[in-house]
């Protein structure tokens, strides 16, 4: 019995954790089914959520092999601090303007945000909401000083992940909110989008690297390989993010 255990453990495939944004979700389920028909030996797992709760899990010892964040900031402080590779940007993507099926409120531009009762952001500390603010910003020029404040009093919760936010708009549970444009695909026929001008728009870049202390560091870099490659380009593609 003790050999059989032994030779089932040998046999059980090494486990990849890859932490990732919550917005890289489906994109990064495919590339894991590649990378396994690709390495059979290796089995990829994640943990997505937030880009800076996934980086201050790191930073307080949490185990991971890979890390691949929404924005550049999370990414170069771990590797400030000696625990990831260099950055290096393999996506970039752009905000939308996300409301509930049928458009209760009637929002029909960015300039009518204010008018929504209730409007849902990403906290500031996510790469989300802080690219919220940005957009919040430039809008600010466009509309009138008045916009961004104008807009936060109407905001009634600030969320840990992107998808969150577009949860509570699919649920009704907000009149709108800003995600990313690759999310709008999992909200589904629940939400509709609202254009964003282009000179108004916020370009969020994704980096990605190995952790120095990758427990399965050949596969890690095989993995940051793959995402970077002509195929996890085109995946990637396919899922509505820009290239690098």
């Amino acid at each position: 019995m003790i050999a059989l255990a032994a030779a089932l453990l040998v046999a059980a495939p090494a486990g990849l954790l890859v932490d990732a944004a919550s917005s890289l979700k489906e994109a990064f389920a495919e590339l894991a089914q590649r990378f396994e028909r690709a390495h059979p030996e290796v089995r990829v797992r994640f943990q997505l959520a937030g880009s800076q709760e996934l980086r201050t899990q790191i930073e307080h010892g949490g185990r991971a092999d890979v890390f691949a964040s929404a924005d550049l900031r999370q990414l170069e402080a771990l590797h400030r601090a000696g625990l990831a590779g260099p950055p290096r940007i393999f996506a970039r993507n752009q905000l939308a303007l996300v409301v509930p099926r049928g458009n209760p409120a009637g929002i029909s531009t960015l300039g009518d945000l204010p008018s929504a009762a209730r409007i849902v952001l990403a906290a500031p500390e996510v790469p989300a909401g802080a690219y919220a603010d940005q957009l919040l910003a430039a809008a600010a020029i466009h509309f009138g000083a008045g916009f961004r404040e104008r807009v936060l009093s109407r905001v009634v919760s600030r969320e840990l992940n992107v998808r969150q936010v577009l949860t509570k708009v699919a649920l009704g549970e907000a009149d709108a909110g800003v995600v990313y444009r690759t999310d709008l695909a999992a909200g589904g026929d629940r939400v509709e989008a609202v254009a964003i001008p282009a000179d108004l728009n916020v370009a969020a870049a994704y980096p990605i690297a190995a952790l120095v202390e990758a427990s399965q560091p050949e596969a890690a870099r095989a993995f940051v390989d793959l995402v970077l490659s002509a195929e996890g380009q085109s995946v990637l593609r396919a899922r509505g993010f820009s290239p690098p």
